[in-house]
């Protein structure tokens, strides 16, 4: 459940085994109240005192029928009774797409592979600002930065490993889709090798959802039907930039602004002409939003003080995106000019 009311010092009964309520126990506490526990319908040695008259009962659903006649005798007292999922098995890892780092964006599995942690490896690209809503888990950031990792990436693996053959459920959460270039391959051979269940839930890429943020679509009836995705780490071979230029459609470069002196150059050497639109978004569903808009041509001197994350997108979509602001913004001047009318 959603701890939306406030129970400070509040007397909370925690039914369910404890391997199944832990992290229900965990929440509870976290919410600050005073948390007791039954871990068997008859009680068990292990359990403590119990509160007289609890302020809520929180069912963890552990299986047991055997809980049915004590919620009952709850609801006839007037006991609210809130029920909880039980935690899944323990000991495995789940690697989450966090999306480009917006909330509403993070998929129904996320949101549910976040509330089942025990603890949480993070990105600065996901959407780690929110986490203290979505789990109680313990919260660790292993974000990497261009030229600086807090953490290395095989270190990053040791310590998921390590968690889930301690018995925790491990979420590796990370910006856009864990597999597409975000090394989610790597981990999940990790785990294997270690013999840790482990399973992936996809996220909302930010190759498509970014553009998107800013208005271009990455394919458009008979303007482009295909797009490529690129990573943007590394300058790209002349071999590459031959490719990429004779393919047509639309050129996605993710993290692009440290080598965009050398993909721009490199396209038009290839023979991409130098007026093909192009757009650099930057920080897409984050505070400070912003698109720049130039040609192949140009876009090195209009793109100065730009800055990762950042999103390159080169293409005729950023045309079609251009037409339709035009419109909307049109739109939007002669809605205005009708409500003044109106007043008048």
């Amino acid at each position: 459940m959603q701890l939306t009311i406030d129970l400070t010092g509040r007397d909370v009964l925690v039914t369910g085994s404890d391997v199944t309520a832990r992290q229900a126990v965990r929440r509870y506490e976290q919410a600050g109240a005073t948390v007791y526990r039954l871990s068997a319908p008859a009680g068990a040695a292990s359990d403590g005192p119990l509160p007289e008259r609890p302020f809520l009962v929180a069912a963890v659903d552990d299986g047991d029928d055997g809980w049915l006649p004590l919620l009952e005798r709850c609801r006839e007292a007037g006991i609210p009774v809130a029920h909880e999922p039980a935690a899944g098995p323990e000991g495995h890892v789940t690697l989450v797409g966090g999306g480009p780092g917006a909330l509403d964006l993070l998929t129904v599995g996320a949101v549910a592979a976040l509330r089942d942690a025990d603890v949480v490896f993070y990105d600065r690209l996901a959407p780690y600002q929110e986490l203290a809503a979505l789990t109680s888990a313990e919260l660790v950031d292993v974000g990497k930065q261009p030229g600086h990792h807090k953490v290395t990436q095989r270190d990053i693996e040791k310590l998921m490993v390590e968690a889930a053959l301690l018995g925790r459920n491990v979420v590796r959460l990370k910006g856009g889709d864990p597999y597409v270039f975000g090394r989610g391959g790597e981990e999940v051979a990790a785990c294997v090798a270690a013999g840790v269940p482990v399973r992936v839930i996809s996220g909302v890429t930010s190759a498509i959802s970014v553009p998107a943020a800013a208005g271009i679509p990455v394919t458009h009836r008979e303007v482009s039907h295909m797009f490529t995705v690129v990573s943007g780490h590394a300058p790209l071979t002349e071999k590459e930039h031959l490719h990429l230029a004779g393919l047509g459609g639309t050129i996605v470069v993710l993290m692009g602004i440290g080598t965009l002196p050398q993909l721009a150059a490199g396209l038009r050497r290839a023979g991409m002409e130098p007026d093909m639109p192009m757009a650099v978004v930057e920080r897409g569903y984050r505070p400070g939003q912003r698109t720049t808009i130039a040609d192949l041509g140009t876009i090195e001197t209009a793109a100065t003080g730009c800055s990762n994350p950042a999103v390159l997108v080169i293409g005729e979509v950023v045309r079609v995106a251009e037409a339709n602001r035009s419109h909307a913004d049109a739109s939007a001047e002669l809605s205005r000019l009708a409500a003044s009318l109106l007043e008048a």
